[in-house]
């Protein structure tokens, strides 16, 4: 994939386009086909696809001047990747910054001008749009799920959840499971977010 993205980007903007959405096309399809039959290799084609639209988002509004002086879209693109590869774990700034070859101070003021928020507020929020997907995907309790995407207990979980979406990780849970037994009688067709 990096082989082909570095040929496209030596080409014109049409050809890189191309390549680009020729890329995005076979891995939503590859989700697509896989989605019933291995989870895991749809969700890491979803998540390759959505790293690449954030990198060509972030492209073109850094072209447009909207990012100036921001990091770099390959920067944004290996720290994003290194977060959520390492959710279940402690993540600290100077991680962050070595990933995006940067001083942590340099790091974490590019970072917040790229991105909108702080590393922190950006790895905390990562963290429960995790809990969440894990919530409705999978059967685990909810202290399972708070260690599984790096907050230290259930209680740590629930706290910022309830800051977050102003309900507990267990009301949320339960109205998405009521949700889904609906859309799955076929009564309404619910989309989860």
């Amino acid at each position: 994939m990096e082989g082909s993205q570095h040929i496209a980007t030596n080409s014109s903007p049409a050809v890189f386009q191309l390549s680009l959405a020729n890329s995005l096309a076979q891995l939503l399809d590859t989700a697509r086909h896989e989605l019933e039959r291995n989870r895991e290799v749809a969700k890491a084609s979803l998540a390759t696809a959505l790293n690449i639209l954030r990198a060509e988002i972030e492209r073109c509004s850094r072209t447009n001047g909207s990012m100036m002086e921001g990091l770099a879209p390959w920067q944004i693109l290996r720290v994003r990747t290194y977060i959520d590869s390492n959710l279940h774990r402690t993540i600290h700034v100077r991680n962050l910054s070595a990933v995006a070859r940067r001083s942590p101070a340099h790091f974490s003021r590019k970072f917040k001008q790229a991105i909108g928020e702080p590393p922190h507020a950006y790895v905390v929020r990562r963290r429960l749009e995790r809990a969440c997907h894990l919530m409705v995907t999978s059967s685990a309790s909810l202290s399972e799920i708070a260690l599984m995407v790096g907050f230290s207990d259930q209680a740590h979980l629930c706290r910022l959840f309830r800051q977050a979406f102003g309900q507990s990780p267990a009301s949320w849970r339960r109205q998405r499971e009521i949700l889904g037994e609906v859309a799955t009688q076929g009564d309404v067709d619910v989309s989860m977010s």
